[in-house]
Formats: structure tokens, C-alpha cells, sequence
């Protein structure tokens, strides 16, 4: 192991992600210590502090306010009503009262105490749901295009998601052991796809349904757009080496967009899939964590010796990829036909925090219209949530019990709304250098102002706030990307398109958070005056550029 990084080690030597993990479970502390910490993150949880106590902890003499974040994994953002109730009440019972949509179709439980992990896990497995791999590296949620048309093929990418995520769940018994029945498993423990040493970092998959790109297939170390043929999916033109984390100040890191590679059919896919992972597994980097992400292997020895590594593990050629066409991201928001007797309504929640907030009371209204219509649900790439299977002759009462809770149904009252997301940053995130949700919310209400103002409410731009470079909200896809850089100071990048297909660009390093709102408004003002009839706002500035005479000369509209 000489050479490599600590987290190779801890996982070499952790007896197949056992760790001291049951042993630590069983001491009356608060936390876990360092190597148990990073195999936690396998089993789907991250040690964490409240650090807007920590220095009046420190004054006082007291140890972090530790706690924990559980994630469940949900494949294709899909799960049943009851199990929804079953997560809300484990969010009453032992978290902080709400649930978190996650930007890949996932639930975080968030504020869980020590004392509370192992029955939080057990419950969200008893909900037909499982927290193993939904961090830690290795393959974690397979996201999908979650719209329920009636459309077999469409039904058929959910399921092939399903397929994938369990063919890549890792194998070990120490998850049972530990958090379900407490008894070692008969028989060894192997992994025969990660090894013993797992992958060098963490692995992502989406699969979208072209022309719509509600996954961000761009961004997944490995994407898949379906190809429909006669109604049915004939196959995936497979993408790899997309990934948006960064650091900043550190050049060999940078996010990137995938690259396509092949096309698979359906019966070619997980085999193909398998064997993209076991390159990564091979290849990558795993002395530096910052760079081992396999965008790295993809950019730095590139998709022709990717290919032929594929090849060598298939045992056979790969058919060229296919092209795609896109014609941008719907996010399933408002109501849609699924069946000609029923409809499904997709409801925007406000940075994926299901919550009670003053006369808005998302959370207490989603659990009575899931008790009272018992809906299917699926979550989006977007942090939203889709009630499915709703029969037409109870839309009205469910679109009324809603409006009772403060609920809107409408998307196009939202306006910038629609389209921002953050992620938690502050104050749970351990790698949180700045604040995200709970200052976009502010800043995007000043931004409408400003749109209103400017005569442009009925344009759609993308707004995406993180509170560090590691991309949870994929800021460095779309319109606008604001990136916290320390305290109060972000990066702003412009210029991504509205498919998703390109990664947006650097304007200014180090904005102050009170210079947000004018630094954007300016580019609003911008765009407005010198675009082309139809330019939307990052095809404008990936065109022109960010140099004021480039402003000037550009074309201005009809």
C-alpha cells in the first residue's frame, strides 16, 4: 500500500467494510472514530457536527455536537406509498422533522444521533429501502428519467435502473450483521466486482430517456441514453467520465462532461456496465482522492484506450455510439396524462427540504395526500416529487387538499424558483466552506425582482448554489453556477446550455454574497439588450464571452 492514500488502507484493512463499526455502536459516545468514520460512509451515513454550536461548544469546554446524515438509496427515485409514510415517520422519530430530497432521487435524514443510527437504518429497511452504498466508493444511486408515461419503454429504463444498482450493490455480509439481525452470515465474503479495496472514489450512473435530459446524463461517470426503436429500448449509446467536483486552487482537478463511447443494447448493458466499473476499479487513481474520479482516467488517457480496455474485458468489439438528440430538461413539474384514467402532478419543493414553513406545510400536506390517494412516488434530478397513478376523477380533491396545506400546484407561478437548486452546505456538511440553502432562497427572491422588473418572467434560467467546489447541486451545468469559494465569497460561472450537454464557464472569482444580486443583474441586463432572437441566456454568453466590448458588439435582438 505504500504510496496510497489512507482511505486504501482503511478499506483493505476493515474486513470487508466491518471496521470497529459494531464495537463503536455499542460504546455510550457520540461519534465514531476516524477509520470507522469513512467506512460508515458505505453503509450510507456521514459523521457530522452542528457548526453553527461549535465555538460556543469550544468556549464551554464541550465535544462537537456530533451527529449523523443517513441516506436511503431509491433506484430510479422510485418507492411505494407506504414507504414513503415510513420514512416521514422516521424523520419525526429520530431526525430533525424533515426529510431531503436529494439531487439524485435519493432521501437524507439529517441531525440522527448516535444512539439513533442503527434503528433509523433498520427502519429504512423495513421500508423496503437500503442506506448500503448509497455513499462510500463505490456504485451509489442509479439515477432515471422518473416520469410514469404511459410508455413501456420509458417503464422499461426504470427498470433496467433497478437491474444495475442491484447487480452493483457491493456484496459484503457486515451490512446485515451490523445493522439488521446482529448475526455474522454464513459463508465468506467476496466482492466479485470491487475487490477488497472497493473503487478509488465514488461512482454515478443516470440513464435518460432522450430528447428529455432530467438526469443530467452529462454528469454521471457513466450515462446511458436510451434509444427507442418501434416502442421498445433497443439499447444505450453509453457515455463515460462525467463528474462535477473540484478544488479549488488544484489545476489537475475540474469537472467535466462525459464522453460517449459505444452503444449497448439491452441485453449488452449490464455486462457492459460491469466491465466500464472494473477500469475504474484497475485504473484509477488511488493515491490522490482529488483526482480519482474516473473523468480523470477518461480526459488524461483518453476514450480511444478507454475503449480498447472495454474490448479487452468484453472479449469483443462495441458498436459505435449513437447520436442524441436533446431538446432540453423537463422536470415533470404541474399535471400530466400517465394513463387515459389517470394523471401524475409533479410538486416543486424548495431546495429538496420537505418541511413545515410558516403558511407552507409541504411535508404535513404530502403525508396526508399520500395516506388519503396512496400514490406511487418518484423523486427527480431536481429535488422534486412526482404522485403518480392518480385517477382523474380525484385530481381536483387531491389539488385541493393541497391548496389547504399552502401547496402550489401551478409550476409557472414559480418563476426563478423552477429552476434553482442548493445543496445542504451549512451548517451539518463537513466540507461546506460557505453557505447554499439557506441563503438561496433570499438571493433567488431578489433575482425575481429584478427578472420581473427587466421584463423577462417568462424566460426560464437555471440557478444552481453550492457551498463548496464538490458540485452536489451540479453548478457547473446551466445558466448560472454559484460556487462557495470561503465565508461569504463564491465563483459565479455562466454560459452552460439548457440541455445540459456543456459545462458552464468562470466569470468571477470571489463575489461577495451581497454582490451577487447586482454582479447578475448586470448579466441579466446584458442579455436582454445584445441577445439573438430565442438566445437563451448561457448560449448568449457562450457565444460572446464575458468581455464588456464583446457586449457591446454583440448582436442585440430583432
Amino acid at each position: 500500500m505504500s504510496g496510497e492514500s489512507k482511505n486504501e488502507a482503511i478499506k483493505l484493512e476493515s474486513d470487508y467494510l466491518r471496521g470497529s463499526i459494531a464495537a463503536e455502536l455499542a460504546e455510550p459516545t457520540t461519534h465514531f472514530e476516524e477509520r470507522d468514520v469513512q467506512l460508515l460512509k458505505f453503509h450510507g451515513s456521514y459523521q457530522q457536527e452542528n457548526r453553527d454550536e461549535r465555538a460556543a461548544r469550544k468556549a464551554q469546554g464541550l465535544e462537537k455536537g456530533h451527529d449523523f446524515m443517513i441516506r436511503a438509496r431509491v433506484p430510479g427515485g422510485a418507492l411505494g406509498a407506504q414507504t414513503y409514510l415510513a420514512l416521514d415517520e422516521l424523520a419525526s422519530r429520530y431526525a430533525n422533522g424533515t426529510l431531503r430530497a436529494t439531487t439524485r432521487q435519493g432521501f437524507q435524514f439529517h441531525g440522527v444521533l448516535k444512539g439513533n443510527l442503527k434503528a433509523t437504518i433498520r427502519g429504512i429497511n423495513d421500508a423496503l429501502l437500503s442506506t448500503l452504498a448509497a455513499c462510500g466508493d463505490v456504485n451509489r444511486n442509479v439515477m432515471a428519467c422518473p416520469a410514469p408515461l404511459h410508455d413501456r419503454a420509458q417503464a422499461h429504463i426504470s427498470e433496467i435502473a433497478h437491474d444495475i444498482a442491484m447487480h452493483l450493490a457491493p456484496q459484503t455480509h457486515a451490512y446485515h450483521e451490523i445493522w439488521l439481525d446482529g448475526e455474522k452470515v454464513a459463508g465468506p465474503d467476496e466482492e466479485p466486482i470491487y475487490g477488497p479495496a472497493y473503487l478509488p472514489r465514488k461512482f454515478k450512473i443516470g440513464i435518460a430517456f432522450p430528447p428529455d435530459n432530467c438526469i443530467d446524463v452529462y454528469t454521471q461517470d457513466i450515462g446511458l441514453a436510451a434509444a427507442v426503436e418501434g416502442g421498445k429500448v433497443a439499447g444505450f449509446t453509453v457515455l463515460v467520465g462525467g463528474g462535477l467536483g473540484m478544488t479549488h486552487n488544484k489545476p489537475n482537478t475540474y469537472p467535466r462532461a462525459a464522453t460517449p463511447l459505444c452503444f449497448a443494447s439491452t441485453d449488452e448493458v449490464r455486462e457492459v456496465v460491469e466491465a466500464i466499473v472494473k477500469v475504474q476499479r484497475d485504473n484509477g487513481d488511488r493515491v490522490d482522492r482529488r483526482h480519482a474520479r474516473m473523468k480523470y482516467l477518461v480526459e488524461e488517457r483518453g476514450i480511444a484506450w478507454f475503449r480498447g480496455e472495454l474490448e479487452s474485458r468484453l472479449g469483443r468489439a462495441v458498436a459505435d455510439p449513437r447520436p442524441i438528440a436533446w431538446d432540453g430538461v423537463d422536470d415533470h413539474l404541474g399535471w400530466h396524462e400517465q394513463t387515459p384514467q389517470t394523471s401524475f402532478l409533479g410538486i416543486y419543493i424548495e431546495n429538496g427540504r420537505i418541511k413545515d414553513d410558516g403558511i407552507r406545510r409541504l411535508r404535513s400536506g404530502l403525508r396526508a395526500a399520500v395516506e388519503r390517494f396512496r400514490p406511487e412516488i418518484r423523486m427527480t434530478g431536481q429535488q422534486n416529487i412526482l404522485l403518480t397513478g392518480i385517477r382523474n376523477e380525484d385530481c381536483a380533491a387531491l389539488e385541493a387538499l393541497l391548496a389547504g396545506y399552502g401547496i402550489e400546484t401551478d409550476p409557472r407561478k414559480l418563476g426563478v424558483l423552477r429552476d434553482a437548486m442548493a445543496c445542504p452546505a451549512m451548517p451539518t456538511c463537513g466540507l461546506a466552506v460557505a453557505e447554499s440553502e439557506r441563503v438561496l432562497p433570499s438571493i433567488i427572491r431578489e433575482i425575481q425582482q429584478d427578472v420581473d422588473e427587466l421584463g423577462l418572467g417568462d424566460k426560464r434560467i437555471s440557478i444552481r448554489m453550492t457551498g463548496c467546489p464538490n458540485g452536489c447541486a451540479r453548478p457547473y451545468m446551466g445558466d448560472i453556477g454559484i460556487v462557495g469559494r470561503s465565508a461569504g465569497l463564491y465563483d459565479v460561472l455562466v454560459g452552460g446550455d439548457w440541455e445540459n450537454t456543456r459545462l458552464n464557464t468562470l466569470y468571477r472569482k470571489a463575489v461577495k454574497v451581497a454582490d451577487l444580486r447586482a454582479m447578475i443583474r448586470n448579466l441579466l441586463q446584458v442579455w436582454k439588450a445584445r441577445r439573438n432572437d430565442g438566445e437563451r441566456f448561457g448560449d448568449f454568453f457562450h457565444r460572446v464571452g464575458f468581455d464588456e466590448e464583446q457586449w457591446v458588439a454583440a448582436s442585440p435582438s430583432g
